[in-house]
């Protein structure tokens, strides 16, 4: 048994649930913060994803099969639950997720979380300005450095259709940059 299927079964144990989950959190918590606030931008709510995610995951880490990586699994939990989270936000808002996500970026300048320059704020206009999947497909590969194949697991499609998203988001960007 490899250290992830160790790791696995403590997690789904009962009497080493508490601790393993401990680890877990240790372990995956500012990766999946930073690809959650990617996201959803704020950093209140990449926090309140966050949680949500840890909630979810140590709900149904009994139904883990171990079919795909552990952190390939989280990172969908996560990616599922920032989207879920916009979702809501644009609704309530009544507006669409495009013109919500512009707004958060917009308003990126005022968040004392964000320490960025001018290019930074730009390049996330850039990002924000993608459709969803091009913009998760570029912020695993260009900020994450998650390979495709784990990608296909994360966002359940082929390689093929993520080396060309990635690609086109990469010409869309550099367009919006030139142009702003």
């Amino acid at each position: 048994m490899n250290k992830e299927a160790e790791f696995i079964a403590q997690l789904q144990n009962p009497a080493t649930k508490e601790s393993a989950f401990r680890e877990l959190v240790h372990l995956y918590k500012e990766r999946l913060y930073w690809h959650i606030r990617k996201i959803v931008i704020r950093h209140e709510d990449a926090d309140d994803v966050l949680q949500n995610t840890f909630i979810k995951v140590y709900r149904s880490i009994e139904k883990f099969k171990g079919e795909s990586k552990l952190y390939s699994w989280l990172y969908r939990i996560a990616t599922n639950e920032a989207i879920t989270h916009i979702n809501k936000q644009a609704k309530r808002l009544q507006i669409n997720n495009e013109e919500h996500k512009a707004n958060l970026i917009n308003n990126l300048q005022a968040d004392v979380y964000f320490d960025g320059e001018e290019i930074q704020i730009k390049l996330q206009q850039a990002i924000a300005a993608l459709p969803e999947k091009q913009q998760l497909v570029f912020n695993m590969k260009y900020f994450d450095d998650i390979k495709y194949k784990d990608m296909a697991n994360i966002l359940d499609t082929s390689e093929g259709a993520l080396k060309a998203s990635y690609h086109i988001a990469v010409k869309k960007i550099e367009s919006y940059l030139l142009e702003h």
